[in-house]
């Protein structure tokens, strides 16, 4: 399968969105430590979406990486998994399990 060629025009704005995405995945991550965003609301924001989950898992004030290794296996979640991907159940298992 064959990707059709871009213009140079749909680079430069597939480009552009990429950056926007990753500048507001980053202040969502920055406003998490800060305390000011929960992991909630944050799973809610349409440029975490695409996040992994331990991605946001590790933003989380104290937790690390054995913590969150841990509390994605008794949530029986690959760490792998996005946020989009995630099932109801999976969520609602993170959250109860995030202190």
């Amino acid at each position: 399968m064959t990707v059709p060629a871009r213009t140079e025009q749909q680079r430069r704005e597939a480009l552009a969105k990429a950056n926007h995405v990753r500048s507001a995945k980053a202040t969502a991550k920055k406003a998490m430590k800060a305390r000011l965003l929960s992991l909630d609301e944050a799973m809610g924001l349409e440029c975490c979406q695409t996040a992994r989950i331990y991605e946001l898992l590790m933003a989380v004030p104290g937790l690390g990486a054995s913590k969150v290794t841990r509390l994605l296996s008794r949530a029986n979640v690959p760490p792998s998994k996005t946020v989009a991907r995630l099932s109801e159940r999976q969520r609602d298992a993170v959250l109860e399990l995030v202190p």
